[in-house]
């Protein structure tokens, strides 16, 4: 029996405690312990799953037999929480992104290239196990599709000043480390690198359109990234929209033009489409999470005795990282001219 333990009550908990739950019977999976600086939220989330409520993880992990720390706090919280896990033996899965800033990514980074055999630490990317996505990188790995023409892609969602105002949080730059790209987009920007190559050159602006009176990050972002593949990716994002509309990848290739959107649609230049419908799941998590955390959840903790990192850990999330820090430093180190 794996013993688990979650730090940070909020809202995409549900989605963990919906993973562990639904693998508990055959993965030999058990929550016995939250944790949550909120009384409130570490009670509900006791109520909800049974589990021994804490108010700090330091008093959590003195008390408990640990084998799984799951990581759901805000940004800011992400490295120091998974640090103090990972130093007792405990294992971590961590929610995106790995930090609020590159720096302290870094000491993640750092600990695990001095500490080896440290436990194992995944990062949830959940959409790399997307039933579309992993047939688009077979297809771009197969080479089917031919060269890369170049690619395009959007995340255009709502939100309301109340998303704000319920948790501080979300919209301070000193804790989230940024709005759109961080919180929204970032899964976009992780998938873009793993399908098309890692980004060796950004530019972009950032803009806050919208929502300036109650955040000082940004809620609108475009982009262009150079692959080291030499593929360019035209990026757009916003939170201004008056709804979500689906997140959109485009591949221009020499044989298709592929549009990952709710599902995979390849349009062959001899006329064939090919429609490859993403899974569905039930959950109280919200829509635009996915459906793939317990794909994740379920592979990280079947590769606990194996040797070797997980797949997606710390090192593989700073590329996305990245790239959102990447077009913050170069929307304030440059300016359009206003008569282009």
């Amino acid at each position: 029996m794996t013993n688990i333990a979650l730090a940070g009550c909020g809202d995409v908990a549900t989605v963990h405690f919906e993973a562990v739950d639904a693998l508990s019977d055959e993965l030999g999976l058990k929550l016995v312990a939250v944790a949550d600086s909120n009384p409130d939220a570490a009670r509900d989330a006791s109520a909800r799953t049974g589990a021994n409520a804490y108010s700090d993880l330091t008093t959590l992990l003195a008390e408990e037999d640990i084998g799984v720390l799951h990581v759901t706090t805000p940004h800011d919280e992400h490295v120091d929480l998974v640090l103090e896990a990972l130093a007792p033996g405990v294992h971590v899965i961590v929610e995106k992104p790995l930090a609020n800033e590159l720096q302290h990514a870094r000491r993640l980074l750092d600990y695990l290239a001095e500490n080896p055999d440290a436990p194992k630490v995944g990062v949830c990317y959940q959409n790399r196990y997307n039933a579309s996505s992993r047939e688009l990188r077979r297809l771009l790995d197969s080479g089917e599709l031919g060269n890369v023409n170049g690619a395009y892609a959007s995340v255009v969602w709502t939100r309301t000043p109340g998303h704000y105002t319920a948790k501080p949080w979300r919209g301070q730059q000193h804790r989230s480390g940024g709005g759109l790209l961080m919180n929204q987009a970032i899964h976009t920007l992780d998938l873009l690198q793993w399908l098309l190559g890692p980004v060796t050159d950004v530019k972009g602006m950032v803009s806050t359109d919208k929502y300036g009176d109650v955040v000082d990050v940004e809620d609108t972002a475009h982009a262009y990234f150079t692959h080291d593949t030499v593929v360019r990716t035209s990026f757009y994002g916003t939170l201004t929209n008056s709804r979500h509309r689906a997140v959109e990848i485009e591949i221009d290739t020499a044989k298709a033009l592929v549009e990952l959107s709710d599902g995979l649609t390849v349009t062959w230049k001899d006329g064939r489409v090919d429609r490859y419908q993403e899974r569905t799941q039930d959950t109280e998590g919200r829509s635009y999470w996915g459906v793939s955390h317990e794909l994740l959840t379920r592979d990280f903790y079947e590769q606990l005795d194996r040797p070797g990192a997980f797949w997606i850990g710390p090192k593989e999330a700073m590329a996305s990282l990245g790239i959102a820090k990447a077009i913050y430093y170069w929307s304030d180190n440059h300016t359009r001219s206003t008569h282009e």
